[in-house]
């Protein structure tokens, strides 16, 4: 809602690639790590042993699951949902990506646009399509009571309601192989600003990106607060408004307000993926972008130029700083 970003740019920071590793060194209980780490000092990644554990499947295959285990963690899923989601990717897609499918089925789970599950973008995005399924099983009632196959087949709504079954004994071999966790100091100046590849330290802040990865594509829109609220689009601070509300957490509606009642991010200190980057004056700010690592942020931009990642600085620009919004 508020003027536009000028084009350009280049910076740095950090989030570190989803990386599925070929032993178990290094894993520990707790995506996050013990209670006395703080929350932005470790980025936490999966750090199985995929190679020669589930026999058949492909480098793809694993890396599709390690993605769907490595968000349910972040989600707070309890394992069981894991095996779960597994299973129902390995029915709807055998675990690949697929951008096609009956009628508009995409994705890892063959989720449907026209049934509300999201833009075509969106739920070929594995993290974002992850996400949805997770949310919808454990807006389920007993869940954790039922059969693998029931509680997919409630999240899926499939044709073939039994078909889950058969999936569930290797879903389980593959949860093995990828469930270990590795989490180490997040270095400075790293990270790929890839929304294939997204990394948070923090659950908050993985959903918020998630989120707002999967608006790529639409267009900007003065005021605009997105599909869900009736708008073809979002403004700036619409976007990052409506990304942290995925995540639980309320914003103001405007760039400036955001910046006035957020956390700030001490100068010098490296951004995080998650912080919320603002420009124009301190009294007031005009514009704001969602940083996603390697000198990105998601935004929309202005006029003309829909939701999208550009670098975050470039010479001459006006950052005013950053936030780090948390619950």
């Amino acid at each position: 809602m508020e003027s536009k970003l000028a084009v350009g740019v280049a910076a740095v920071v950090l989030a570190i690639p989803l990386l599925i590793g070929a032993g178990v060194a290094g894993i520990v209980s707790s995506l996050f790590g013990s209670s006395s780490t703080a929350a932005g000092s470790l980025i936490c990644t999966p750090d199985g042993t995929p190679t020669g554990t589930v026999p058949g499947l492909t480098a793809e295959q694993m890396g599709n699951a390690a993605t769907i285990v490595a968000v349910g963690k972040q989600m707070g899923v309890p394992e069981p949902g894991w095996v779960v989601a597994i299973a129902a990717a390995m029915q709807e897609s055998q675990l690949r990506n697929l951008h096609y499918g009956d009628r508009d089925s995409l994705g890892l789970f063959q989720q449907r646009p026209s049934m509300g599950w999201g833009t075509p973008q969106q739920v070929t995005t594995p993290t974002y399509a992850a996400t949805k399924f997770f949310e919808h099983l454990m807006a389920t009632p007993n869940w954790q009571t039922m059969s693998v196959n029931d509680a997919a087949q409630t999240v899926q709504g499939s044709g073939f309601p039994n078909a889950y079954a058969q999936h569930e004994d290797k879903a389980r071999a593959i949860v093995a192989a990828v469930s270990g966790v590795r989490c180490q100091p997040a270095p400075a100046m790293a990270g790929t600003g890839d929304c294939n590849n997204i990394q948070a330290a923090t659950p908050a802040a993985m959903t918020a990106i998630n989120y707002a990865c999967g608006q790529r594509g639409l267009p900007y829109v003065w005021g605009g607060n997105g599909p869900q609220n009736g708008d073809s689009g979002f403004d700036c601070s619409g976007l990052t408004k409506a990304a942290y509300e995925a995540a639980g957490i309320s914003l103001p509606r405007t760039a400036d307000a955001q910046f006035r009642a957020g956390k700030r991010v001490p100068e010098g200190q490296p951004l995080l993926p998650g912080d919320l980057v603002y420009y124009g004056p301190a009294s007031k700010i005009r514009h704001v972008g969602l940083y996603i690592g390697n000198g990105k942020m998601l935004n929309a931009p202005t006029f003309g130029q829909p939701v999208q990642i550009d670098n975050y600085r470039y010479p001459g620009d006006d950052y005013a700083g950053a936030t780090r919004p948390s619950p």
